[in-house]
């Protein structure tokens, strides 16, 4: 029995249809903004591991290992729902694994037997269980939207995310996140409801708080958006469709150009922005010292200019095309990993000295710190298009009725080797003992998808 497309091409959702499925994206974002990036990555860096260099070690593990499950499971996941119908019922068990995953992370507190082991696993079955997700919310783009406004859609969701990011992070920072040394958050405040800065309760505490977040902002989408109808396929059945309409999904892929160099592409540019992310608090932390109240301050402008650039985005990817927004990007993010490279602690531009920031001089004191920052508000502009036009512009290239398991291709081939750019980090910051060598890894990955994309025919 076929798929149908509940819209025709004139049609379109209810606006509270359409914002139940943007709400996915803020569910979602405090996970990312929270715990794989600016709180408690860096927490687990500086006050976990025995030292930055193996905690920025260890975290690309575990996103390695986190990127090979997810290899294995969205693109078979995908078919399967493709198979039965419906996306939300694969929400809803991801997320249950999401907010079990997330609370568990309270409980990795310095000093306390396997808290390395706990936080490690805790972010990797949350990676996955979001992720995960996210393939079946992609596939509901075409079901909500006509082509024309795929990439209007699917940058609001980006934008969405990083607004909720913003507020989630303003509200960690603001009122339960403490500096240990001052003991105040960065509104000057005492930690509500008695977070001890000292066992850095306000850093464990982005777990919990990111899985009541998720909890009360996904109800909508349950609601008020409009599912894909049941096919009547049983789940067994359609267990052994999925798995084998796998190959058949990656062997159509292949014989399309553009949908399978579009995929290569996007595994290979997809993975440094992984890595790039998970590793940006981290290094700001190892390289210059940062503590909350700059690495908060730092998140909370990124992701302005991510809100920005992902409303930007989707609407230059309507007007323009999604190509030519997603090489931009990547052009963009190269330069930026150069310029991160060139910065050290008194140096910029490779050579050029700086004086060391006095203690008069405030936040982000040095030279160097202000370019870092700089070149962090570039990254967060540019992220959001990137991604949001590589989903909408997958979305063009397939059948609707078969997205669940286009979309989980384009996550495998966004995760199968998603666990190279964060292992080629890791090992290269162990063998050279510098966190200058996670950029430069990254460069490479960036230029290399570029060239792929540049030969996708149609955008």
């Amino acid at each position: 029995m076929k798929h149908i497309n509940p819209l025709a091409p004139s049609q379109k959702a209810s606006r509270p249809a359409i914002l139940g499925w943007l709400l996915f994206d803020w569910a979602c974002q405090p996970f990312f903004t929270l715990v794989t990036t600016f709180v408690f990555a860096p927490y687990f860096a500086s006050a976990l591991a025995s030292d930055p260099v193996s905690g920025q070690s260890l975290w690309g593990y575990a996103t390695a290992a986190a990127g090979l499950v997810l290899a294995i499971l969205s693109p078979v996941l995908g078919s399967i729902a493709d198979a039965t119908g419906p996306k939300k019922p694969w929400i809803a068990a991801c997320g249950l694994v999401l907010v079990i995953a997330s609370l568990a992370l309270w409980y990795a507190a310095p000093g306390q037997p396997n808290a390395i082991a706990i936080a490690l696993i805790g972010f990797a079955f949350g990676t996955v269980a979001v992720e995960v997700a996210a393939v079946f919310n992609n596939a509901m783009i075409p079901h909500l939207v006509p082509p024309e406004r795929y990439g209007r859609l699917s940058g609001t969701g980006w934008a969405m995310g990083y607004l909720g990011g913003l507020v989630s992070l303003v509200i960690v920072l603001g009122f339960l996140a403490a500096d240990p040394a001052s003991m105040k958050t960065v509104f000057g405040l005492d930690p509500l409801f008695g977070l001890d800065p000292g066992t850095r309760e306000g850093d464990r505490v982005t777990g919990p708080f990111s899985a009541l977040w998720f909890l009360v902002f996904v109800l909508p989408l349950f609601f008020v958006t409009p599912d894909v109808p049941r096919s009547g396929m049983s789940l067994k059945a359609a267990a052994q469709k999925g798995v084998s309409q796998v190959k058949n999904t990656i062997a159509d892929a292949r014989r399309h150009e553009s949908v399978g160099r579009f995929l290569l592409a996007n595994m290979v540019y997809q993975d440094a922005l992984v890595a790039l992310f998970a590793f940006g608090g981290i290094y700001g932390a190892g390289v210059f010292g940062w503590q909350a109240i700059e690495l908060g301050l730092f998140g909370i402008m990124l992701t302005i200019t991510g809100t920005i650039g992902a409303l930007i985005g989707g609407r230059l990817d309507d007007r323009i095309g999604a190509k030519p927004v997603i090489l931009s990007s990547i052009v963009i993010l190269a330069l930026v990993c150069v310029g991160v490279l060139s910065l050290g602690r008194d140096t910029i531009f490779f050579v050029v000295p700086t004086m060391p920031p006095a203690p008069d001089d405030g936040l982000y004191g040095s030279a160097p710190e202000k370019v870092f920052v700089l070149l962090g508000l570039v990254i967060g502009a540019v992220a959001g298009p990137l991604q949001a036009s590589s989903r909408s512009l997958l979305a063009r290239l397939v059948p609707a009725q078969e997205a669940g398991r286009y979309f989980g291709l384009l996550a495998l081939s966004g995760k199968v080797t998603s666990f190279l750019a964060p292992l080629a980090v890791a090992v290269a910051t162990a063998i050279f003992q510098t966190q200058a060598a996670g950029p430069a890894m990254l460069i490479l990955f960036l230029l290399v998808g570029f060239w792929l994309l540049s030969g996708v025919k149609r955008a």
